[in-house]
């Protein structure tokens, strides 16, 4: 008999958030709970910066939605494989009919990746916290970064909103970490070559962890 997954109700509270703001919004930003393009194409370029340029690769983007990254990455690299994953069936099934001519890629809806990939990214997966302690919520992320290591054979990257941000704008639905308890968090676990990206406008930090250089 299959184990249930130890946050199996935090992840049941996440999925009925999101697939509650795709179905106002749509596939589109605001239907995975960010504020305009700019501010998401922002993020998928600190979290790029983890793929080694000029190779082909195979990536996991963890939390997929529906598939706005792949939309970036497309015009960027001549020759990837790109995996999908989200606990939401409303977001596969929306990047499935948006992605539906792709050869390239695939959409599964999977708490964590089942295969491994050169890469694996996440963006946006550790915000919202809704009603859960900050001490629940720091065990969520650091098995689902267990997870990421796991299947991700040369590197990940993913970020966080940051415990830096003005107190007067921070929601409590929220997770603001500690960019130095998840720097140390990487240092310590899973690579020598750890990267903390804390400079490009937003509030918020992107960690690259990076196995080989």
């Amino acid at each position: 008999m299959t184990e249930p997954h130890p946050f199996a109700d935090l992840l049941q509270d996440v999925h009925a958030y999101y697939s509650g703001r795709l179905a106002q919004h749509g596939p589109s930003p605001r239907g995975v709970d960010w504020n305009g393009v700019a501010g998401q194409t922002e993020r998928f370029r600190q979290l790029e910066r983890v793929i080694a340029p000029g190779a082909s690769f195979s990536l996991n983007d963890i939390g997929c939605g529906y598939g706005a990254m792949l939309d970036y990455l497309l015009p960027r690299h001549d020759s990837f494989t790109y995996r999908g994953t989200d606990i939401s069936p409303d977001m596969i099934n929306a990047a499935q009919t948006l992605h539906a001519s792709r050869s390239n890629a695939s959409f599964s809806m999977e708490v964590e990746p089942t295969v491994i990939a050169d890469y694996g990214v996440a963006s946006g997966i550790f915000s919202v916290r809704l009603s859960r302690s900050d001490a629940e919520w720091r065990s969520y992320l650091a098995s689902t970064l267990d997870a990421i290591d796991r299947t991700s054979r040369l590197g990940f990257a993913f970020n966080c909103l940051t415990s830096y941000s003005d107190e007067d704008k921070q929601r409590p639905d929220l997770f603001y970490a500690d960019p130095a308890e998840i720097f140390d968090l990487c240092k310590t676990r899973y690579s020598r070559h750890v990267a903390l990206l804390h400079d490009y406008g937003l509030y918020e930090f992107t960690i690259l962890v990076r196995k080989t250089v």
